[in-house]
């Protein structure tokens, strides 16, 4: 076995899904050794960055020490992951560690890769080239909003998977309607570029965001995928992911959701999947290859959109078949695909997104989920984030 400090079952990452597992594991069994291996100090309730960046709430509301959030009982191994021997159940950190484990639970979330697009880790936050998708820029995205006097407001999707995919969508439509509020909407020109091939995967949704767009007189291109931003110039090069032709657009405010791929350690090891993320079945969440190693959230493969809806419904699998694993039991629990994108498409509307692996919509409430309603935007301001902090990441829902 070796002199390593030796823990039950190890959770590769305390964001929201590490710390979901590691509290329902505890609530399963107190007696269950858990470790965490996190090593930020902060953590972080990142859906709510969409109303950050269009002034609805102040950023620090969505952080909170790590330490306040570490479920009780759960030790907290504060350094970062970097390498595994999954062979041997060991996990080594960059602080030069070694821990064993009998469980490993991957949920390390995603990285944002600025540096796959040329000038664009210089010019974000700066310039009017903003994101809501890290909290060092989520309020330059309002400056930028709410300083804007016209001309091109730009808001771009990569080639890559993202986490929350609809929130490239939603910060463009809380911009639009600011830009209406603030009188300076007859001189801008708002224009949504993705690499992907529709504005939504799932047809109940594509149609009613696409009824917005055209209502809203919102310019949609796709199949371009930004590769270059020229802040000198205030230029956007992008290029069509099928011709590799290059288009250069100029703007005035450039949103930007950056490439995003599964953390770089991760990639180094055995644990991935020809696609780059970590080898899971889809529906019991086991490693397709250890079979003490589980993973889900946004570093998984799991093929469904990398929200925190997901791992709501994502985590309570996983730890009922880690459990029976650890039993010497079959699994029985299955996971079928669930996730939901609560699409802000204003201030004071939203479209509740619900679907499965199939696309197929899986919705909570009895009216049509593909409309427009008050309802769902105050959900999204007040109730999901109570939700969040004192149900899911508390393992109670």
């Amino acid at each position: 076995m070796g002199n390593h400090p030796a823990y039950e079952i190890i959770i590769i990452g305390g964001g929201s899904a590490g710390l979901t597992v590691a509290a329902r594991l505890k609530r399963e069994n107190l007696k269950i050794g858990v470790a965490v291996i996190e090593p930020s100090s902060h953590h972080y309730y990142q859906p709510l960055w969409t109303l950050v960046g269009a002034g609805v709430y102040p950023k620090e509301v969505t952080q909170k020490w790590e330490a306040d959030v570490m479920p009780k009982g759960v030790t907290w191994i504060q350094e970062r992951a970097e390498s595994f021997d999954a062979k041997a159940n060991l996990v080594r950190t960059q602080q030069g560690k070694t821990y064993q484990y009998d469980f490993l639970v991957v949920a390390a979330g995603i990285q944002l890769d600025w540096d796959k697009v040329v000038g664009l880790k210089e010019a974000v936050g700066t310039k009017g080239v903003c994101s809501i998708f890290d909290y060092r820029y989520v309020s330059s995205t309002w400056d930028a909003i709410s300083h804007f006097k016209g001309g091109n407001a730009v808001f771009t999707f990569p080639n890559t998977p993202v986490k929350c995919a609809g929130a490239p969508q939603k910060i463009m439509y809380l911009a639009e309607h600011h830009f209406r509020k603030s009188g300076v909407r007859s001189q801008t020109h708002v224009t949504f570029v993705s690499a992907s091939a529709g504005i939504f995967g799932v047809k109940k949704y594509a149609d009613a965001l696409t009824r917005v767009v055209h209502k809203r007189n919102i310019n949609t291109r796709y199949k371009e995928n930004l590769v270059e931003v020229r802040a000198a110039s205030r230029e956007a090069v992008f290029e069509n992911v099928a011709t590799k032709e290059r288009t250069i657009t100029a703007y005035d405010l450039l949103h930007v959701t950056p490439p995003m791929s599964c953390p770089d350690f991760l990639k180094k090891s055995d644990l991935i999947s020809e696609a780059g993320w970590v080898d899971v079945n889809k529906h019991t969440l086991q490693h397709a290859k250890y079979l003490n190693v589980f993973s889900l959230g946004d570093a998984s493969s799991l093929p469904t959109s990398k929200t925190a809806a997901a791992i709501r419904k994502q985590a309570p699998v996983l730890v009922s078949n880690l459990l029976k694993v650890r039993s010497g039991k079959p699994m029985i629990a299955s996971y079928n695909g669930y996730t939901s994108c609560p699409l802000v498409t204003g201030y004071g509307s939203l479209i509740l997104a619900e679907f499965d692996y199939d696309g197929k919509p899986q919705e909570t409430f009895p009216w049509d989920q593909g409309k427009e309603r008050l309802s769902m935007y105050l959900l999204k301001k007040h109730l999901l984030p109570r939700l969040y902090w004192h149900g899911m990441l508390k393992g109670r829902a």
